[in-house]
């Protein structure tokens, strides 16, 4: 692996001390907080085969950097599944240096493999770093999401 090389690969048993930072660092960039049961759940589907929810890890001269966790669903719209990609995350050390890309190109790679037609993700409004990005890999779709709480 050459210096400056972005190595994407699947989320190991091992990697949960690496993980956990850069989880934190998710929710606290969108000012938020789990408790450690959810955590833990998580880190426990990102390994579980059976989950339709996975994870890959962006690795930058031996240290992981980022990480993405993405789903399978299926959709009433098509006959294959679209690939929800849920959280993506780099450490303010990796930024501007190709990580989220590739990790999103790593997540598009996944979902044609599977037969998915689709990748898709949310960010918030304000994250317009993020939208900048985005602006350049994938087309806004024009939808507002609404919440409501059950």
């Amino acid at each position: 692996m050459a210096e400056n090389e972005i190595v994407i690969r699947a989320l190991e048993p091992s990697d949960r001390h690496a993980w956990s930072p850069l989880w934190q660092g998710y929710l606290a960039f969108y000012k938020s907080a789990l408790p450690d049961e959810i955590t833990d759940k998580t880190w426990a589907r990102l390994l579980d085969p059976t989950e339709p929810v996975h994870g890959l890890v962006a690795v930058l001269d031996g240290e992981i950097v980022g990480i993405v966790h993405y789903l399978f669903h299926r959709s009433t719209w098509a006959m294959e599944s679209y690939c929800y990609l849920e959280d993506l995350f780099a450490s303010a050390s990796a930024r501007n240096r190709g990580v989220g890309r590739a990790l999103i190109a790593a997540v598009a790679e996944q979902a044609k493999a599977t037969g998915a037609t689709r990748v898709y993700w949310h960010t918030h409004e304000t994250n317009t770093t993020a939208q900048a990005l985005y602006d350049k890999v994938a087309a806004q779709s024009g939808f507002v999401q609404y919440r409501q709480t059950v």
